[in-house]
C-alpha cells in the first residue's frame, strides 16, 4: 500500500531501492485512475515502493522538481531522482517500465 509523504518525510522514503513517487491531486481525474495501478504493481513487483504526494499540501516541492501536471511520477534510486513520467498508462506498460528499472539497480 503507497505511503503518504510530505516534503519533511520524502528523503527519507526514498533513501533505499527503488521509489516511484507518485505526484497527484484530489481533483485531478487521471491521479485517480493511476492510483489502483500503482497498488497493484507496488504488490506484484518485488523490490518496487509507491509514495504518494499530494501536491495541494505543497507545491514547492514539485515545481523544485520541475512538474507541472498531475499525475506525474518520478522514479528515485537509491534517494536521486532518476526520471519524471508524467500521465496514466496501462498497467502492463509500467509494469515492464518498472521492471527494466528494478533490473538496473540489481
Amino acid at each position: 500500500m503507497p505511503v503518504n509523504a510530505t516534503k519533511e518525510t520524502l528523503k527519507k522514503l526514498t533513501a533505499t531501492g527503488t521509489v516511484v513517487v507518485d505526484f497527484w491531486a484530489p481533483w485531478c481525474g487521471p491521479c485517480k485512475v493511476l492510483d489502483p495501478i500503482l497498488t497493484a504493481l507496488e504488490s506484484e513487483l518485488s523490490g518496487l515502493t509507491v509514495v504518494r504526494y499530494n501536491v495541494e499540501t505543497d507545491a514547492s516541492l514539485p515545481q523544485s522538481l520541475g512538474i507541472m501536471a498531475v499525475p506525474t511520477m518520478v522514479v528515485y534510486q537509491w534517494g536521486q531522482p532518476k526520471e519524471k513520467v508524467s500521465g496514466v498508462y496501462t498497467k502492463e506498460k509500467l509494469k515492464r517500465y518498472f521492471e527494466k528499472k528494478l533490473e538496473a539497480t540489481r
